[in-house]
């Protein structure tokens, strides 16, 4: 593996970002680094983006009485900088209103499936929801609503084009079946086939002007339609890599290794994505990773109900570093997990303020106190094979009880060795040992808290070690 090469979902623009974003652009900020461990840091690339080309963020800036570009652009920048403040270095944020970057890539793959003849035009009757941006049969509503949104959907009839995702059926299965097209976890994969041995139908990738509001990438030779959001954003996994104007460093780059998303939106990803790349004769993605939903107090997030978790106030009250933790281990990577403030301080009290902040604070009083001198250190093991199945794996969580144990266990290993009780000499000899072990845990510890670890690697640089004025994780009042 010479390089990796993985991406987030490309976000709607319509409103500011929320914890399930947190939780998802963390995850993959975590691969990230474990791969440029790896692979080298110019060997891995991360893109994001924002799917800007949708009704309901037209809708959104006419409730706001913006225009619908500035609109656009002051959102876009909002979810970039959340990742900055998350502590996320993304390699690109490819934008779907790039009309230099973007738009020649989603016009290229128009081209590609046209030529392959499985574009063609009808006449369309059907069930709209806006806030997924699809199409539902009257089976698949809940009580006549959205599944997901729980409202009734909008009926449209226009002539659009239509892709012909039935001509795929057999070569889909075939691909998630032998696991050439990956999905993780597999209860997604599972349910993914389900879903293809239904039957599939052929999707709308277009709308008219007037239903688009003339937002959109321009559906090439016809002027009166817009390419439909799924078939314009999911290309900007590959226009991010230079598809459509940068040959080469597309070549450098596609496929995908890995696609992140949400449980919401991978039939997207693992149905119609991998259709149209096979339509267009390109590479797939070789693996899709799915996580769940945040609930709040066992019940889904609602203004109704007055649950909703902004991520920048948990921030503000416990940091970013802390949500980082929280999310990566009290949430399970392939399931639904729940967050309140509550369960939030008692996992920062226990884990980070007296488990971890408190075993940096010990050990750096005991230097303090001792006169130590820190030698320069034995050069440490670069790699951590107790955690890399696990993070090769997603399952974070299981990762971090690992690195937490071997925290808690040199924490035991100082209550057992009482080096206050020694001479200086042996007290010396044993806080060494203690240094060296924390500085080592740095490596896998910066993969998940990368701001944590490097305050670690200050606290301890040398020669001379004094305890921090302000501990890592501050105990709560």
């Amino acid at each position: 593996m010479s390089k990796f090469y993985l991406t987030t979902a490309i976000p709607y623009v319509n409103a500011k970002p929320h914890i399930g974003h947190a939780l998802e652009y963390i995850q993959a900020d975590v691969i990230r680094r474990y791969y440029q461990e790896k692979l080298g840091k110019e060997n891995v690339f991360l893109v994001s983006g924002a799917d800007e080309n949708a009704l309901k963020n037209v809708q959104a800036a006419e409730k706001t009485g913006i225009d619908i570009q500035e609109f656009l652009d002051i959102n876009s920048n909002v979810f970039k900088k959340f990742y900055q403040d998350l502590g996320i270095e993304l390699s690109e944020f490819r934008r779907g209103t790039d009309q230099k970057k973007h738009w020649p890539g989603v016009q290229k793959l128009w081209d590609l499936c046209q030529k392959n003849g499985d574009i063609y035009k009808k006449f369309y009757k059907g069930l709209y929801c806006v806030g997924c941006e699809q199409f539902y049969l009257s089976k698949d509503l809940k009580e006549g609503k959205c599944p997901n949104h729980l409202k009734e959907p909008e009926e449209i009839e226009e002539e659009n084009y239509f892709f012909k995702l039935s001509k795929y059926q057999d070569a889909l299965e075939k691909l998630i079946v032998s696991d050439k097209l990956k999905i993780i976890p597999v209860q997604r994969k599972n349910e993914i086939l389900s879903f293809i041995r239904q039957g599939l139908e052929d999707f709308s990738i277009s709308r008219s002007n007037v239903r688009a509001k003339g937002i959109g990438v321009p559906v090439p030779g016809d002027e009166t339609q817009k390419i439909y959001v799924w078939f314009d954003a999911l290309n900007i996994y590959m226009t991010a890599v230079g598809f459509g104007y940068d040959q080469k460093l597309w070549e450098r780059w596609w496929p995908a290794d890995l696609h992140i998303v949400g449980k919401d939106i991978i039939r997207f990803h693992c149905v119609y994505w991998p259709a149209m790349l096979l339509s267009a004769g390109l590479s797939l993605p070789k693996a899709v990773f799915s996580h769940g939903f945040i609930t709040s107090g066992g019940q889904k997030m609602s203004k109704t109900l007055g649950n909703v978790i902004d991520p920048y106030e948990l921030a503000e009250k416990f940091g970013f570093e802390a949500l980082r933790y929280f999310l990566l281990k009290e949430i399970p990577p392939f399931d639904d997990g729940d967050i309140t403030e509550e369960k939030f301080a008692k996992t920062y009290q226990a884990d980070l303020a007296n488990g971890l902040g408190n075993l940096v604070q010990r050990v750096a009083k005991l230097c303090e106190l001792k006169h130590f001198v820190l030698s320069p250190p034995n050069p440490s093991d670069p790699s951590f094979p107790s955690i890399s199945s696990r993070l090769e794996n997603f399952e974070f969580n299981l990762a971090l009880e690992e690195l937490w144990k071997d925290f808690g266990d040199l924490d035991a290993k100082i209550n057992i060795d009482k080096p206050w009780e020694k001479s200086d000499k042996e007290a010396k000899n044993a806080l060494k040992i203690y240094v060296e072990e924390i500085l080592k845990l740095t490596l896998p510890l910066s993969i998940f808290l990368p701001q944590t670890a490097a305050r670690i690697r200050q606290i301890f640089k040398g020669p001379k070690i004094s305890a921090p004025s302000t501990p890592l994780f501050p105990r709560l009042p």
